[in-house]
């Protein structure tokens, strides 16, 4: 039948109905969910959301997304049904009474990609039975190659007084074909579950064990004030990142390059590269390149 989104069977559609009723509230952690057939970016609808005055909590899923971008400004599509393309609403600097959260500090809000990214190696680990690891910051590596990538973005608050809200946006290639693969001639090859030989690769299940996984680290840091260490967040980063005890080079705005030994991040999320000289601690939106 033209038109419906059944005619690839191995891409059947996300029920809006059943990630409902398994994500929000109250059988859920999320407030709101809204499923679009296409967007442009995931993120951007979200952003806007934000800066009408939604609250924590939005979700929005996109099944095809024609202009989902990445860090640097780099274009991030996939074709319909064949991937995960989500962004959440967060309001971390904004106190939550009936879950005894504190207001976190904004110096803490480096965190939050990285904390996505935990969650999303736990989904592909159990769900696909895949090895998967995190390039610093948060690129998802299967078999070497790039599966999946996440960006956080500020958006002002309404007045000067009010935090930031963090939009977190996630793209997951899940039965992309090798003849659709993003082409990245400078970085990483790209890869999806599928090719890498996934175990499962309906994204239902796996959409929802990571939302929820982001939901549960992201109660875990604000429960404790934003801090990534006494959350356990830190550790479990250190734990699923393949960049730790690996040569690197990094390129820095301005051209300089610093090369030497990532051994490991810091109370802030910044990577720690030894040099011959000195240990730099690097953040991630002063990186332009790293391998």
């Amino acid at each position: 039948m033209p038109g419906s989104p059944y005619t690839d069977l191995d891409r059947p559609p996300l029920s809006a109905a059943r990630l409902r009723r398994a994500l929000v509230a109250p059988h859920g952690p999320w407030a709101r969910l809204e499923l679009r057939a296409e967007t442009g970016s995931t993120n951007a609808d979200v952003a806007e959301a934000a800066r009408a005055g939604e609250p924590e909590g939005l979700v929005v899923v996109a099944e095809r997304q024609t202009a989902g971008r990445g860090r640097r400004g780099r274009v991030w599509q996939s074709p319909a049904r064949a991937g995960i393309a989500t962004s959440v609403l967060l309001r971390p600097g904004e106190a939550v009474a009936d879950r005894g959260w504190p207001p976190a500090p904004q110096t803490g809000y480096g965190w939050l990609p990285l904390l996505a990214g935990v969650a999303l190696v736990e989904a592909v680990t159990r769900l696909a039975e895949l090895d998967a690891g995190l390039k610093w910051p948060n690129d998802l590596l299967v078999g070497g190659a790039k599966c999946a990538g996440i960006l956080a973005e500020a958006v002002p608050g309404s007045s000067p007084a009010r935090p930031p809200a963090i939009v977190l946006g996630i793209g997951l290639n899940v039965t992309l074909r090798a003849d659709e693969l993003p082409e990245n001639p400078k970085g990483l090859p790209a890869t999806s579950l599928q090719l890498a030989g996934a175990a499962a690769t309906d994204r239902d299940p796996l959409l929802r064990a990571l939302l929820r996984g982001v939901a549960d680290w992201y109660g875990e840091w604000r429960a404790a004030g934003g801090d990534a260490v006494a959350s356990g967040l830190r550790d479990a980063y250190l734990a699923t990142c393949a960049t730790i005890d690996r040569q690197v080079r990094v390129l820095l705005p301005g051209g300089e390059e610093v090369t030497g030994t990532a051994t490991g991040v810091d109370a802030d999320g910044q990577l720690l590269v030894a040099t011959p000289t000195a240990t730099r601690a690097l953040a991630a939106g002063d990186v332009l390149h790293l391998r």
